[in-house]
């Protein structure tokens, strides 16, 4: 499997120049997924220097990068002070992350990441633990799968799409994405159906893999684990990753709580390089559409 049919990296020298890579330092790439990123972290490192990449999916374990200067470690970035800490790296200089979902997830048809094959409705990253999201369909209250459709996937009628499912289920459970989406397409108005789908199964995606909360346990890692004058470069896709991101940058927390010490000064652990976010020229959304969404925050550790 090559990098350019797992994934095409998104904001690739924006992201990677924002690290401010100087000799010696020690990086992290928390998304591993195809590499790319990696690899061209990799490519401005001297001998002295190291990379840990993170990724919680088995299968970027087939992208993994033969280089001594280069640690693969097989976990959800969630974890990423555990790690740093038993690989004993006191600090590091430049975290980098990738939000976006791998390409390849969508064109594995075994997945369930998308609507465009009929597949079992799984949608796990990590294949090997963790409710699938037929569990989340079959199992969630009409409440609770009404409340990940309205926060995850910003449908309006969130509470319909929920009782319809409920009611569904009843007389069979929902196990493949093509029986979801026939389920809730009696919601979706066939001129918006492609984009409303792409919503519903991103509210799921998001809620089978915990994405919010491993996300704010990474971000918030990220302020003990980077050194002063360290990097941290994210990309994201989703309104709600990008205001955690801003919130943590400007606040040191993800409620963006302004706090302030006793001479009444803004404290926050980092300084924003980019005080408007980076988006993806012209020339790469036609090359790569998923960048079309895409936002770049980079900052620096006071």
């Amino acid at each position: 499997m090559t990098e350019n049919t797992y994934h095409v990296p998104v904001l690739l020298n924006e992201s990677v120049d924002g690290l401010n890579i100087h000799p010696g330092g020690v990086y992290v790439d928390v998304t591993f997924g195809g590499g790319g990123h990696s690899r061209e972290i990799l490519s401005r490192l001297d001998s002295d220097s190291h990379l840990y990449s993170f990724d919680q999916d088995a299968d970027a374990e087939d992208n993994i990068i033969a280089d001594d200067k280069f640690t693969f470690v097989r976990s959800n970035f969630r974890y990423l002070k555990n790690w740093m800490r038993y690989y004993d790296v006191e600090g590091v200089d430049g975290i980098l992350a990738d939000l976006g979902v791998s390409s390849h997830h969508f064109d594995d048809e075994e997945r369930g990441f998308s609507f465009r094959f009929d597949a079992p409705l799984d949608m796990r990253m990590n294949k090997r633990a963790g409710n699938t999201a037929a569990d989340i369909v079959n199992n969630y209250d009409e409440s609770r799968l009404a409340d990940v459709f309205y926060l995850y996937g910003e449908m309006k009628n969130s509470r319909r799409i929920a009782s319809e499912i409920v009611k569904a289920r009843q007389n069979s459970p929902i196990n493949t994405t093509g029986e979801f989406a026939d389920v809730v397409s009696k919601c979706i108005k066939r001129e918006k159906e492609k984009k409303e789908l792409a919503r519903l199964f991103q509210a799921l995606r998001i809620e089978v893999n915990n994405e919010m909360s491993a996300l704010k346990e990474m971000l918030l890692a990220t302020t003990e684990v980077l050194k002063p004058g360290g990097r941290l470069s994210v990309i994201t896709y989703h309104s709600i990753e990008d205001r955690m991101v801003k919130n943590v940058i400007k606040t040191g927390n993800i409620e963006g709580r302004q706090e302030k010490d006793f001479f009444g000064r803004s404290q926050s652990p980092f300084r924003q390089i980019n005080n408007k976010v980076i988006v993806a020229d012209e020339e790469e959304v036609i090359s790569n559409p998923r960048s079309r969404s895409a936002k770049l925050r980079i900052a620096e550790k006071i």
